[in-house]
């Protein structure tokens, strides 16, 4: 008999009913959060990516401008060698001047020269290989009827200093403006 009831009591239960399946949309806040993540990080990234791609462009470009210089200095007859090294060293001091003004747009970076100028290509970039002889030609060498630099060294400064300008830059944008207000600075200061 007690089987009996057993049997009944199973057979009075109702089958297991599954719930409905989760659907794939609307999906929880917690995906709608990883989503905004994401996309946040691709702009961000993408941003950053650009910014990166643009300044080994614009480095490139210079580095090439540069080499001009020195492969038209190296094709002047032996004979010129004076006139042809300060038209050197004034050609790089405008392909400096030009990187400088693009990184650093103050109007007054524009007027510097001289000991100002030398003052700012140490504050504002590698300046390692910069020397007194290099600082000299390029500080005061337009206005020398014949200048003798090492247009070696000459270029493997600038090729450095350009390169420290355009590479450096990670991160933080307001550091290179806020390195040329230093720069700028010191050169009022000495002045």
């Amino acid at each position: 008999m007690q089987h009996e009831t057993h049997d009944t009591a199973l057979n009075q239960l109702a089958d297991i009913r599954l719930s409905d399946p989760v659907g794939w949309w609307p999906p929880a806040p917690g995906w709608w959060l990883l989503a905004a993540l994401l996309l946040a990080g691709l702009w961000f990234g993408g941003r950053w990516a650009l910014a990166f791609w643009r300044r080994r462009r614009n480095c490139r470009q210079a580095l090439l401008e540069l080499e001009r210089v020195f492969d038209d200095f190296a094709a002047v007859d032996a004979s010129q060698a004076d006139v042809s090294k300060l038209r050197c060293v004034n050609a790089v001091n405008s392909v400096l001047r030009r990187v400088a003004l693009t990184h650093f747009p103050d109007p007054s970076v524009a007027g510097l020269g001289g000991a100002d100028w030398v003052r700012f290509l140490r504050a504002n970039g590698n300046s390692t290989q910069l020397d007194r002889e290099l600082a000299q030609a390029l500080g005061e060498g337009r206005f020398q009827p014949s200048l003798a630099v090492d247009t070696d060294r000459l270029e493997a400064f600038s090729r450095e200093w350009i390169r420290s300008i355009y590479l450096r830059r990670r991160g933080n944008r307001q550091q290179p403006r806020n390195q040329a207000q230093a720069g700028l600075e010191v050169a009022r200061g000495d002045a």
